[in-house]
C-alpha cells in the first residue's frame, strides 16, 4: 500500500522560504509521477508541481513558476517542494499526491481524478 507523509508546513511571512516534504512508501516496481497540490480555503484544490520517475521531468503551474522547484532524493524515497519569496495567497493546505501508471509513457498533469493515493496535507499560512 503506497503512504504519502508530508511535513515542513508552518506559519511564516511574505517573502520567506520553506520546504515541504513527502515521504513516499510502499510503490513496488511501475511509474508514477508524484505532484505537489493545494486547496485554500474556500477554493478547489489545484496543482502546484510534479515529477516523473521516469526520467525526473518537472513540471510547475503558472502561478508558482521561478518561485518553486520540486525535486527528489530516491535514496530517501522524498520529494521535496522548495518554495521561495513567500506571498499570502500560497496559504493553503498542501498535499502530496501520486499518480501510478502500467507503462514509462508518461504525460504528467494537474487533473485530480488521475491521483491514485494521497498524503493527509500539511498546512502552510503566509502572513502579510
Amino acid at each position: 500500500q503506497v503512504q504519502l507523509v508530508e511535513s515542513g508546513g508552518g506559519l511564516l511571512q511574505a517573502g520567506d522560504s520553506l520546504r515541504l516534504s513527502c515521504a513516499a512508501s510502499g510503490f513496488v516496481g511501475g511509474y508514477y509521477v508524484i505532484a505537489w497540490f493545494r486547496q485554500a480555503p474556500g477554493k478547489e484544490r489545484e496543482g502546484v508541481s510534479c515529477i516523473s520517475s521516469v526520467d525526473g521531468n518537472t513540471y510547475y503551474a503558472d502561478s508558482v513558476k521561478g518561485r518553486v522547484t520540486i525535486s527528489r532524493d530516491n535514496a530517501k524515497n522524498t520529494v521535496y517542494l522548495q518554495m521561495n519569496s513567500l506571498k499570502p495567497e500560497d496559504t493553503a493546505v498542501y498535499y502530496c499526491a501520486a499518480a501510478t501508471y502500467s507503462d514509462s509513457d508518461i504525460t504528467p498533469s494537474f487533473q485530480l481524478w488521475r491521483y491514485d493515493y494521497w498524503g493527509q496535507g500539511t498546512q502552510v499560512t503566509v502572513s502579510s
